[in-house]
Order: structure tokens, then sequence, then C-alpha cells
């Protein structure tokens, strides 16, 4: 097999504008071109579609991907297109002309890579086709999908083996964010890998914060945390469909614009939801677990769990849809022991065949819920990874909890409930404990029993947060059936009759949803200048028909704000900016750029680049080097260095006319060869200006080194 003899990071920095490779990026690329099977472990954000997609370009013939989300070939494919990368997809729901015309770009080798769902890939049909062209690399993405012990197995995907049956010598590269030891096993297995290499980069997303806040009150907290973010795109995971459409309208209400999305709505409006939020016309989504496999939004800065997932998979790939471009994201998880009981519920009344391995994955989630130490440590212990210190971004590094021993509260509390005959909901209970005189509490003569007043020394509050404490770790229930009445929960004989120690939090210290810091005066400015090339990049999105993020990540546009380029070469140095897009849009942002900072520089701030600018103004207005010099209240020397800066970025400066005009030809090439025997150290002019004792200005030497180097 023919391979370029380009490097993979000549591809990078042409098609995708990056200057290095994220971690493993590099050493998986080269293991796909010298023709081996490989098996990517990688998260979500970690940039595995670059592993499969410089491979393609590097070797001859397509790459074929397998995708199984046919919604979301589309936009997969045009940021390819919009990168320079020929691609296309190929499924149900294009016409037959349109399929044959893919089939002729395929075989006369006019593209690179071809997006098929595994349906599509296993008709007999589309076998014959790929038998007519050259295939380079099956790319297996979601790969997770094949093994029954994942946590979003698809049977259509056990039916993969058959690409290597029917293509022995074509190298398979398969890619997930989320599977344990046992699921990578099985998926090398089942499609029949030879001796794969193996790539497990790591699983600590260090731009995401992590936090568990109490179940109750949920849409208050929730307002709040979206008032600290606005005009930003974010994901509420909903357990049930009836709560995503009753969550949308409520903030909707509050006047956030909301929308809905599951499996039981109809699939155009389905498709046209998840459209409007991925092209930043719906910025909220509250939607259940049904939403978001494969969805390359990079612009997700929060992800809110309204209800605890039930497996530490699924919770890791679903906030992993948050910061994929890198930039610092907020996660946020409701936990109630409710959430548990539901599933619990759900699984005991199915009986699933693998029931012993939902309940232990269910438990891990809890125990991740629960804790009160370092959270990314249990999260990156789960997948086998070590940190060593506490990670500093989740809410119990930040706000360490303090701890007492509740378990003699937890015993007042539950002899309390069982000498009521567990019929007592959780504010009646606090007026016993507490000894109240209420109307309630005395109409049900609850004043003799023996644990009445038990807690008086505790307020009101106090008891009710260590009573939701109890609850979420099992050793009190809501009997939702009854009136809300507490009762006894699963650990309340270990308790009461057993050894089991309970920890509580105290309440005055309980866990507080993150408040933005104030920003600097420099980080006010680069966040107005961001919003401003955001707006810049929606409107040419929705003229390309892409999602805004295609065009360029969030990432793109804060490195473009903080460096604020004013000329093509200087756009360039911007991460992700490679030379398709610089041609597609590089105009555009750089009108943006320059007016702001020509705005600023006129409004009597000075941000990097608006003196060049300024000065651009008065030469483009026909002023002499002179004029300039002195409305500038600048020397002429430094107007040069200017122009000739903004000339070297590839602003149209006739320097030669300029030269012309100051220097005569047998000046200029006496200043050359003086610059060829002492140069110009660190660029200053003075070792010139002395070897020449002063016979030329500084102004001329400038503008000769400008065009001389």
């Amino acid at each position: 097999m023919i391979v370029t003899e380009q490097a993979p990071v000549d591809f990078l920095k042409r098609y995708y504008g990056y200057d290095r490779f994220r971690p493993m990026q590099e050493d998986i690329i080269r293991s796909i071109v010298g023709g081996r099977d490989t098996l990517v472990l990688m998260p979500t954000g970690g940039g595995k579609s670059v592993c499969f997609q410089i491979p393609a370009l590097m070797l001859p013939g397509i790459t074929v991907v397998v995708s199984p989300l046919i919604a979301l070939m589309k936009d997969q494919v045009g940021a390819l297109l919009l990168n320079g990368i020929p691609a296309a997809f190929y499924n149900s729901t294009q016409s037959s002309r349109e399929q044959r015309d893919i089939e002729e770009q395929c075989l006369t080798g006019k593209l690179k890579l071809l997006y098929v769902s595994p349906e599509k890939l296993l008709t007999e049909s589309f076998f014959q086709f790929l038998r007519r062209v050259t295939v380079s690399l099956f790319a297996i993405d979601e790969a997770h999908c094949i093994s029954s012990w994942g946590h979003d197995f698809r049977p259509e995907y056990t039916r993969l083996n058959v690409l290597k049956e029917q293509f022995p010598d074509v190298p398979t590269i398969a890619l997930t964010a989320t599977a344990d030891k046992l699921t990578r096993h099985d998926i090398s297995q089942r499609l029949g890998m030879t001796d794969p290499a193996v790539f497990v980069a790591s699983f600590n997303r260090t731009n995401l914060s992590l936090q568990v806040l109490p179940g109750q009150n949920r849409i208050q907290q929730i307002v709040r945390l979206l008032q600290q973010k606005p005009n930003t795109s974010g994901i509420i995971y909903c357990l049930s469909r009836k709560s995503c459409e009753s969550l949308s309208a409520k903030l909707q209400e509050k006047g956030f614009g909301a929308a809905f999305y599951h499996a039981g709505m109809d699939p155009t409006d389905r498709s046209r939801t998840q459209d409007a939020f991925l092209r930043d016309d719906v910025k909220i989504i509250c939607a259940t677990i049904a939403f978001g496999m494969g969805i390359d939004k990079s612009n997700v800065r929060w992800v809110i769990h309204y209800n605890m997932p039930k497996n530490i998979e699924g919770f890791y790939q679903e906030i992993g849809r948050a910061g994929r471009d890198g930039a610092a994201a907020q996660t946020v998880l409701f936990y109630s022991f409710a959430d548990v009981a539901t599933y619990k519920d759900m699984l005991n009344e199915n009986r699933p065949a693998n029931l012993d391995l939902q309940l232990a994955k269910l438990e891990r989630m809890q125990q991740y819920a629960d804790a009160h130490t370092c959270r990314r440590q249990i999260l990156l212990s789960y997948f086998s990874e070590e940190l060593p210190d506490p990670c500093g971004n989740c809410d119990v590094c930040r706000d360490p909890r303090i701890t007492i021993d509740g378990t003699v509260l937890a015993k007042k509390a539950l002899s309390a409930i069982i000498r009521t005959g567990e019929r007592v909901p959780i504010n009646l209970l606090i007026d016993i404990l507490r000894g109240s005189r209420s109307q309630a509490v005395m109409q049900g003569g609850y004043d003799q029993v023996k644990t009445y007043g038990a807690g008086r020394d505790l307020r009101f509050d106090e008891w009710r947060s260590y009573l939701h404490q109890l609850i979420n770790i099992g050793v009190i229930e809501i009997a939702y059936d009854n009136h809300y009445a507490l009762r006894r929960g699963i650990l309340a004989e270990q308790v009461l009759y057993g050894n089991r120690k309970i920890d509580l939090v105290r309440p005055d210290d309980a866990p507080k949803p993150v408040v933005e810091k104030t920003r600097t005066k420099t980080e006010a400015t680069r966040d107005e200048l961001f919003e401003q090339l955001r707006v810049l990049r929606k409107q040419l999105a929705d003229e390309q028909n892409v999602p805004a993020y295609v065009v360029f990540t969030d990432t793109t546009l804060e490195d473009m704000a903080r460096q604020k380029p004013t000329t093509p070469d200087a756009l360039r140095n911007v991460s992700g900016v490679g030379e398709r897009k610089l041609q597609l849009f590089g105009k555009q942002f750089l009108e943006a750029i320059t007016n702001y900072v020509r705005g600023k520089a006129e409004a009597g701030s000075k941000p990097k680049g608006s003196t060049q600018l300024l000065t651009l103004d008065l030469f483009n207005r026909g002023m002499s080097l002179d004029e300039i010099a002195a409305e500038r209240q600048l020397t002429p020397a430094s107007i040069i260095s200017h122009l000739v800066q903004l000339a070297k970025g590839g602003y149209d400066i006739d320097l030669e006319t300029l030269m012309n005009e100051l220097v005569t030809p047998t000046e200029r090439a006496d200043i050359e060869r003086g610059l060829a025997t002492v140069g110009m150290p660190d660029g200053r002019a003075k070792v010139l200006f002395d070897y020449f004792a002063g016979k030329y200005n500084y102004a001329q030497l400038a503008l000769v080194a400008g065009v001389f180097s």
C-alpha cells in the first residue's frame, strides 16, 4: 500500500489548523497507516475523528466510516468539506441517483471518506460496490455498541465481523469514548481484529467541572445556573419523556430558549429539534438519553443531569458532550435516592439477563453521587486510571465537606418513623422530633410517642437537610404511593441493629452552585470581542447551512479574541484556522477584528494591533510619512515600522514606491551591504545607525531593513 511521504502533522496544520497533535493521536495514526488493526478508547472531545480522518488522507483509496446515526452524518461530512477534505455520506435518505453519483466519485478517486450506517454497510449491494473500489480503512465509530457488556448495545453492530471475512487485508480501527476492560476485549473479538494495537487515552477531561447538588428545588437551582451562563448551549438530561417536556415548558415560561427531545417524538420533529440545537437556533435541550450519541457540537458549555444516570459509562459519555473544544465547561448532577429506587424497581421488574451487572453499575454511580472525596478520582478509577492528587475542579475539592457522625441522628429519625407507623411526611416528622405543638402533631397524638422532642436541639432547616441526606444514602425512603410518608430504607436495619456508621454533612456546609468569578478588564474586553465573533460565526454558518461550531470552535474564537489578528498571516497563527477556512472566512473575521480594534483605539483604548491600524488609516488617506508621524506623535521610523509589519502580514502596501521616495538606489545598496555586515540585532536599528555614523536616519534604515528581510 502506497502511503504519502508527508508527515501526519502536515495534514493536521493544513486541514485543521493545529500545530501539534493531542496525546496519542499521532501514535494511533501511525499504527493505522502501518496497516495494523487498532482499538482506540478516547474520551468524548479527545479528538477521535482525527485519528482516522488523517490516515484517510494519507492512504490511497477511500476510508469507510461506520456511524450509527444517519441524522448526524450530514453534519460530520459538512465539517470535513469546510476543512477541504472530500467526503460524503451514503444512506437510505438519498435517491438512487444521488447514491450513484457518490459511487462514481469513489470509483474515480474523488472521495477520501465515506460515512455509512451499519444497516446500509451490511447489504449485499453495498458489498458489491466496495469490491469495485480501493478500501484503505474501515473505521467503526461508537464501537461500544457492538458489545452486550456495554451501556448502549445495538444488535445490528454484531454483524460487523463480516468486514474481516470479506476484506481480511484492510485494517480496522474501532473507536469508543466509554468502555471498561471487559467491553474493550469484547469489541476486538467481535470485530475479528488480529492482534490489535490498543490505545487507552486519559479520561481526565480537566476542562470539565464536576458538581453534585441535592435533588430538591431543581427548577430554581437550574434557573440560577442558567442565569450564570447566558447565551450558551447546554443539555439537560431527564429520566422520562414527560419530565423532558414539562421542564422545557417551565424554562420557556421563565424566558429561556428551550426545547425537548425524546424517542417518543415524531421523527421529523425530533430531527428538526436536534438540527435547531446544532445550529444554535435553540440553546437548551431537555432530553432523554436518546439524545446525543455521536453529536460533534463542540460549543456545549454545560450539561445538567436532572436525574442520576444508571451507570458511570453513560454519565461519563453524557457529560463529555460539554466542552468538546477544550474550553471550560460545567457539569451538574442532581442526586436523589428516589432516582436510585426508580432504577432498581425498573430492573427488578424487567429482570434483564445481566441484572446483577446492571445493579452493580448502578451502585457505583450512586457511590459517585454520594462521595465526599474528589469526584474526578472516583470517576477515573472506574476506568482503571489513577489520579494521584485531588483534581481541584470538582465541588468537593473546591469546597471540602465538613462531616459529622450522624449515626445518633439517623437512629432518632428512624425511631420516630417506626413509632408513627411509617405514615408521616418529612415536615411532620421534623415537627415531632423538635417537639412542636402544631395542630397536625397534636391531632395525630404524636406528642405521645417516645421520640417526641428527641431532636429539639436542631433547627427545622437542619433536620430537613439531614433527613434529605439520609434519604439520598438509603437510610430512609419516601413512600410516593402513600402521600410521601417516610419509611425505613435499605440501610435502616444496619443502622438500628448493626454497627453501620453514618456520616452526614453539616447543613451550613451543603453543596452550593458554582458562582462565576468577577472578570478582569482584559477578560471583559476579550469576551466582548468573542461575542461579536460568535454572532458573525452564526451568520456565516447559516449561509453555509452548517452548525456554527463547524465554521470555527469556541476555542478558536477565544484565541482570535486573545490574539486579535488583523492580517492573514496573523490569522494563520490562531489555533484551528486551516487553509481552507482561511480562504472561506478569513476576510470576514479579519474585518470584524480590525473594526473592533480600530474602534477601541479611537475610543482611547490601545488593544494589540490598534496602533498599526491607525497608521494604516492615515496612510490610506494619502497623508505623507511626516504628516502621519506628526498626527500620531510618533517618529517617522515608528510609522515605517508599522507599515512594514502590516505589509508582511498581508496588507496591500506598496513599500517599493515608499522606498523610492525616501532612499536612492545607491543609498539602498549601501544600507543593504551594511545589513549583511552587522544586521539589526533584536530588530533594533541602533547598531546599523552607529555603523553608518548617522549617515542615514532611522526611517531610511527601518524601511530598507523591512524590504531587505
